[in-house]
C-alpha cells in the first residue's frame, strides 16, 4: 500500500515531515509484516496442519460416538427380535401342547368307547352262548366279562400311547 503525497503539497514544517515519515514507516512496516507472512510457507504449513490436526481430533471423537450408539442401537434391535422369537415359540409350544393334549382325550374317548362296544358284544355273545366265539378267545372273552375294568384299562393305555406317538411324530416334522 503505497500512500503518495501529491506533488507540489510538500510537508509545511519540520513537525509535519516527521508525522508523515512516521506515518510512511508504519505502513511500511506493515508491508513488511504482511510479505514475511506469505514468505513463511513453512509456518503457514504448520499452522494448517495443525488446524486439520484439530478437525481430525474433532472428527474421531464424533465418529466413535456415533459407533457407540450404533451400536447400542443394534444389541437393542437383536435383544428385541431374540425376545420376539421365544415368545413366538412359547406360542408355537403351547398350541403343539394343546394340540397333543386334545387328540389324546379325543383317542381316549374313542378307546373307552371302543372298549364299552367290545364289552357290550362280548356280553351278548356270552348271554347268547360261546359257540358263536372261536375256541382260542373263549377263556379270555370269560376273563373279560369277569374283569370288565381291566379291559378299559388295557383301551386306555393304548389311546395314550397312540396319542403320544401322534405328538412325537408332529413334533419330529415340524
Amino acid at each position: 500500500m503505497t500512500h503518495r503525497i501529491p506533488h507540489g503539497s510538500g510537508a509545511k514544517g519540520p513537525d509535519e515531515l516527521r508525522r508523515q515519515i512516521e506515518h510512511t514507516r508504519s505502513q511500511l512496516g506493515d508491508t513488511v509484516a504482511q510479505l514475511m507472512d506469505k514468505a513463511d510457507v513453512k509456518g503457514r504449513a504448520r499452522a494448517r496442519a495443525a488446524d486439520l490436526r484439530d478437525k481430525a481430533g474433532a472428527m474421531t471423537v464424533q465418529l466413535r460416538v456415533s459407533a457407540r450408539h450404533a451400536g447400542s442401537a443394534v444389541q437393542d434391535r437383536a435383544a428385541q427380535a431374540g425376545h420376539l422369537v421365544q415368545d413366538r415359540a412359547a406360542q408355537a409350544g403351547h398350541l403343539v401342547q394343546d394340540r397333543a393334549a386334545h387328540a389324546g382325550h379325543v383317542l381316549q374317548d374313542q378307546a373307552s368307547h371302543a372298549g364299552h362296544a367290545v364289552q357290550d358284544r362280548a356280553a351278548r355273545a356270552g348271554r347268547s352262548g360261546s359257540s358263536n366265539v372261536p375256541q382260542p378267545l373263549r377263556g379270555a372273552l370269560r376273563s373279560g366279562m369277569r374283569h370288565p375294568g381291566a379291559i378299559a384299562a388295557v383301551g386306555v393305555l393304548g389311546a395314550a400311547a397312540v396319542a403320544a406317538g401322534f405328538a412325537w411324530r408332529r413334533q419330529r416334522h415340524h
